[in-house]
C-alpha cells in the first residue's frame, strides 16, 4: 500500500500536500482517502530522502523531521546504504536502517507488521522500484492542480503498469484528483 502526491504536468512529486494544504482537505471525498492513510498499518518502508536532508546519515544525532512523535506509531524501514543503529522515538515509531531490495524490505517489513498491512512511505524513487518489481497491491495517488517544473517523476520505466491494476479516478471540490490503483490478480 501507497499514497503519494503528484502534479499533473509530468506525474513529478516533490514534497505536494496530498489534501491540497488544508489539513483533511474539504471534507467529503478528500476526508474519505485522509481516513484510509493510516488504518491497518503495522510498518513503513521509507527511502533515506525521506527521512532526512542529504547528508543526514553525516549527523548521528538526526532522528528525522518529524520531532520527538512522529507520525508513523509503527516501525518504519529506512532504506540506505548508510548502517545506523536503531532510533526509538515517542508513540511507537521505531526507525530501522536496512541496505536491502524492494523484496527483502517487504519481507522484513511484513514480520514487524505482526499480520498487518505495510505501507510503502516513499519517495517516488521507492514507490517506483516497488512498483516495479510488482510489490504494490494498492495505490492511492493524489493528482494537485499545481505546476513544479521540477520533481523526481514516480511514472518512468513503468509502462503498462496499469494492465496489472483496476484504476478508479475520484474528482474533490480542492481540485485534487484522487487516482487509486488496485492489483487485479493477474
Amino acid at each position: 500500500m501507497t499514497h503519494i502526491s503528484v502534479t499533473p504536468e509530468t506525474g513529478c512529486t516533490n514534497g505536494c500536500s496530498p489534501l491540497s494544504g488544508q489539513p483533511g482537505g474539504s471534507g467529503g471525498v478528500d476526508d474519505v482517502f485522509a481516513r484510509q492513510h493510516d488504518p491497518g498499518i503495522g510498518a513503513e518502508i521509507m527511502g533515506a530522502g525521506k527521512f532526512g536532508h542529504p547528508g543526514w546519515h553525516e549527523d548521528p544525532n538526526w532522528q528525522g523531521a518529524w520531532g520527538p512523535n512522529p507520525p508513523f506509531h509503527t516501525p518504519v524501514f529506512v532504506l540506505t546504504h548508510h548502517h545506523r543503529p536503531s532510533i526509538e522515538m515517542e508513540g511507537g515509531t521505531t526507525f530501522h536502517f536496512i541496505d536491502a531490495s524492494p523484496t527483502e524490505a517487504l519481507e522484513t517489513a511484513r514480520e514487524a507488521a505482526d499480520d498487518q498491512d505495510v505501507r510503502i512511505g516513499g519517495g517516488p524513487t521507492i514507490i517506483r522500484d516497488f512498483l516495479a518489481a510488482g510489490l504494490v497491491d494498492y495505490m492511492h495517488t493524489v493528482v494537485v492542480p499545481i505546476l513544479l517544473g521540477r520533481g523526481v517523476r514516480l511514472w518512468d520505466r513503468l509502462e503498462g503498469l496499469e494492465q496489472d491494476y483496476k484504476v478508479e479516478a475520484t474528482s474533490s471540490p480542492t481540485g485534487v484528483t484522487h487516482v487509486t490503483f488496485t492489483r487485479t490478480g493477474t
